[in-house]
């Protein structure tokens, strides 16, 4: 980051991410775009974190930064109040107090290519080329969509994929679950993250070996595994399986700032939260 040329404001900032993601591929049910700030201040820190809750506000403000982009929105659910004794108010005020604004950028970038499940299957070891689970049929290019699905280098068993996947991932208290024979082998692997057992029917038709996603229930898993031919799951906690694109979302908002040009440039700083916010403070097992 450069401090010989003044920060873009806000409006740039926005308007640059909004290139890579559009609010327009968002899901008409969601959430997204500015939540609270004003276009015309100055953006010299962004903070791309999961969740917009009271500890990644703590991290913003300790850091210095004028942008909180989050995955998951504020306000997804309709509100008639932000005072300050409610949570989602707390968070309101004490943003606007401190000067800091909130974006998100939820469906819009799990459809968008690369989006979420493209950096959750990098982190789990997919290496090779990626199509979607659900395909947006918008993108007369087949590329966007909900999930991925790809091919391991090489096949390994069950077992050891979801070791893979627990070291590709943050660790959370809660870890990941398997559902399925350890020492199967899987090649073929489907992911998609968020809460993905919507999408259990198209990971078996797209020929997975193992589906990766999170949230899954009891009955709904318990019932897809005894399918013949069914693929394997690992189910993994809803922040860990879209942490991984919070890094490919600030590489995104820097490149898209340069792109733009101008005495400005990409004149600013980002930075991924390591504060893990996950709903779980403890597993307790018998192990």
């Amino acid at each position: 980051m450069s401090t010989a040329n003044p920060h873009p404001s806000l409006s740039d900032v926005t308007a640059a991410f909004e290139e890579v993601y559009p609010p327009r591929w968002a899901a008409s049910w969601d959430a997204v775009g500015l939540v609270c700030g004003d276009p015309a201040q100055g953006v010299g820190r962004v903070l791309f974190a999961v969740d917009p809750v009271e500890a990644v506000v703590d991290e913003a403000l300790d850091w210095g930064a004028d942008l909180i982009i989050t995955h998951h929105p504020l306000m997804l659910r309709g509100v008639t109040s932000v005072a300050a004794h409610t949570p989602k108010g707390r968070v309101v005020h004490r943003l606007i107090r401190a000067g800091v604004a909130l974006y998100t950028a939820h469906t819009n970038a799990d459809t968008a290519a690369p989006g979420v499940s493209d950096a959750l299957a990098r982190a789990v070891g997919l290496t090779g080329p990626l199509r979607p689970l659900d395909p947006d049929s918008t993108d007369p290019e087949g590329r966007r969509g909900i999930g991925r699905v790809g091919t391991l280098d090489e096949p390994m068993t069950l077992g050891d994929f979801a070791a893979r996947v627990r070291d590709g991932l943050p660790d959370t208290p809660a870890g990941i679950r398997a559902a399925g024979d350890l020492d199967r082998t899987v090649s073929t692997v489907a992911v998609s993250g968020g809460a993905g057992d919507s999408l259990l029917d198209a990971a078996r038709t797209a020929g997975a070996d193992v589906f990766v996603t999170s949230d899954l229930r009891h009955h709904p898993a318990t019932e897809f595994v005894a399918l013949p031919g069914a693929p394997a799951l690992i189910d993994t906690p809803h922040f860990a399986s879209e942490w991984p694109w919070l890094q490919d979302g600030a590489d995104h908002l820097v490149g898209a700032l340069g792109r733009a040009g101008g005495p400005n440039g990409a004149n600013v700083e980002t930075r991924v939260s390591t504060t893990v916010t996950d709903a779980w403070s403890r597993a307790f097992t018998h192990v």
